[in-house]
């Protein structure tokens, strides 16, 4: 697993796991870190390996591991496969999450998948789905597609899954951005679990950062990841204020 801290004179801490296949070289990416690290957070940038063979192993514990040294509560912001992770660390004051996969989208079949992990290889053999500008966002660059992987493995399919029936209960006032039309993760679980005054929906694809409304989304998050959940009520109540009364 590849780490980076960014903008190291930064006031706060914030852990920033990023999803599958993402890199901070990836344009979106980066300017996703450039907003947090504008906003003077001290960015922790986790890449996560595109092929695992155990979650915890791989994914979880080298991440766990490093928070565990901070001193004081540090602000959690995970995106995709990271918000997988980011649910069972500890030590964070505010959750957001990007596009939670917390659950495969419509794309992927449950028989299919089932099937899938129980093949007896960690190889990448199998198809990745979809990931260009339609699945990702309209501002998916050409190298963030190119540089995406095509393959996944059996194990990989098996240790996701089994993460994912393996939830913990989401922090109570967790925040969760993400998009009616994304086809890579399900939004049952995001609707199971988080409560729907604590969603923020926005117009795009599966990536929040490479969607074209993202600047009307940016200061709602830096809120969240400021005060958590109360930012986004407060946001709804003043929406509230200000709707017309209809005649």
């Amino acid at each position: 697993m590849r780490h980076r801290i960014f903008n190291e004179d930064g006031d706060e801490e914030l852990v920033f796991v990023m999803g599958w296949g993402n890199r901070w070289t990836h344009e979106n990416v980066s300017w996703l870190i450039g907003t947090l690290t504008e906003a003077d957070y001290r960015v922790h940038a986790f890449e996560l390996p595109t092929n695992i063979d155990d979650f915890k192993a791989d994914w979880l514990e080298p991440i766990a591991e490093y928070v565990v040294e901070f001193d004081e509560p540090y602000q959690l912001l995970g995106h995709s496969a990271g918000a997988l992770v980011g649910q069972a660390l500890d030590g964070a004051e505010n959750h957001v999450y990007l596009s939670p996969w917390w659950g495969y989208g419509a794309d992927y079949p449950e028989l299919l998948l089932e099937a899938a992990s129980k093949l007896p290889t960690t190889l990448p053999c199998l198809p990745a789905g979809e990931m260009g500008r339609e699945a990702l966002g309209e501002l998916a660059t050409d190298h963030q597609i190119a540089t995406t992987p095509d393959w996944v493995s059996p194990a990989f399919v098996r240790e996701t899954r089994r993460a994912q029936d393996d939830l913990l209960t989401i922090d109570h006032d967790a925040v969760v951005f993400c998009s009616l039309r994304d086809p890579v993760v399900s939004l049952r679980p995001i609707g199971e679990r988080v409560p729907a005054e604590h969603v923020v929906l926005y117009d795009g694809g599966h990536e929040l950062f490479s969607s074209a409304s993202r600047d009307r989304h940016v200061e709602t998050l830096l809120a969240a990841l400021e005060d958590g959940a109360d930012a986004v009520e407060d946001d709804e109540d003043e929406a509230d204020e200000e709707e017309p009364v209809p005649a």
